[in-house]
């Protein structure tokens, strides 16, 4: 359960909620130009783009959940069970990529959302675990620049590419139809609505936001799917960066999970364990976790981009407090 969002102001904006009922250890990790990124089926690439993003490190290697490169390229993996589907067979045509491989792959190498979908025209996904004891996730992903959006999915069907204009996306069902579904909304409005119903005199608002009376509010991944997209496409906010990361947040909390409202099937409590937002313009990954809600910023431009050493920063997880007296 997670829902990401790309979203333009004077910056660019890219940013998830994370939502699990277990922590994973992750660290906001940077990944530098000569960092050597090794794939089990490739070359390795020995000079790419630097990213950032939230990442769990095992035996050195960062498995990314989002990132963002130098260029301004954005990538988040999200949950997609049931639909997610990977080839044990690999293709001698195309570069044979592990999912768990495919964010190092696409943010190493390309610089825009319409160089990522031309290197996934000669990507094949196919099913290498990390480890024994690391099976893979299924999952699909959102990738976005300042331009534009697309969702890539990779089912029996084979690796789908869709146009993602709405510039959000959560789990399951797949992505057309949460684009369908939302022709089912278009009657929300966020201003005063008018009288539809009838020409019955005395029938009036009897308060503010009845224009978007429908809107879902549950956790589900169709319901955070029309939510954001609502929120977001309606959004006002001033243009400049405190601002854009304000709204930003605010349009995430929209979604965010509190503990206890949404058990597993083995009732372990679901949670938005963090929440982030890059601008991807100026390289500053934003984050806050459950447990501590005041942000904490790391910038990618205050790096040695130029070394082959992982930098790692853990999280901030206890409470910070600005204290006025």
């Amino acid at each position: 359960m997670c829902t990401s969002i790309a979203m333009n102001t004077n910056d660019f904006y890219f940013g998830r909620t994370m939502d699990l009922n277990q922590e994973f250890h992750t660290s906001v990790v940077i990944t530098p130009r000569n960092y050597p990124v090794a794939f089990r089926r490739s070359s390795v690439l020995r000079r790419h783009n630097a990213f950032i993003g939230m990442a769990a490190v095992i035996d050195n290697y960062p498995l990314y959940a989002e990132a963002a490169n130098e260029k301004g390229l954005c990538m988040a993996a999200l949950n997609f069970p049931d639909n997610a589907w990977y080839s044990a067979k690999e293709d001698p045509r195309k570069t044979n990529i592990s999912p768990f491989e495919l964010i190092h792959w696409i943010l190493g190498q390309c610089d825009s959302v319409k160089e990522a979908r031309h290197l996934l025209e000669t990507t094949h996904l196919v099913h290498i675990p990390f480890s024994s004891d690391l099976p893979l996730t299924p999952l699909h992903w959102h990738i976005a620049d300042r331009e534009c959006s697309i969702t890539l999915e990779n089912t029996r069907d084979g690796l789908n590419v869709y146009d993602n204009s709405v510039g959000v996306l959560t789990n399951n069902p797949a992505f057309q139809f949460q684009l369908t579904n939302l022709c089912q909304y278009m009657n929300l409005v966020s201003g005063y609505p008018k009288n539809c119903f009838s020409s019955l005199e005395g029938i009036a608002p009897f308060g503010q936001g009845l224009g978007s009376f429908g809107l879902p509010g549950d956790y589900s991944p169709s319901s955070r799917f029309v939510k954001v997209a609502y929120l977001l496409l309606n959004s006002v906010c001033d243009k400049d960066d405190s601002s854009s990361l304000s709204q930003f947040f605010h349009l995430l909390d929209s979604v965010s999970i509190v503990k206890g409202s949404v058990l597993s099937q083995q009732d372990a409590c679901d949670m938005t364990t963090y929440a982030c937002c890059i601008n991807a313009t100026r390289g500053v990954y934003y984050y806050k976790t459950y447990t501590n809600s005041q942000f904490t910023a790391v910038t990618l431009r205050h790096e040695n981009l130029d070394t082959d050493v992982l930098r790692i920063f853990p999280l901030t997880v206890s409470q910070q407090i600005a204290w006025a007296n």
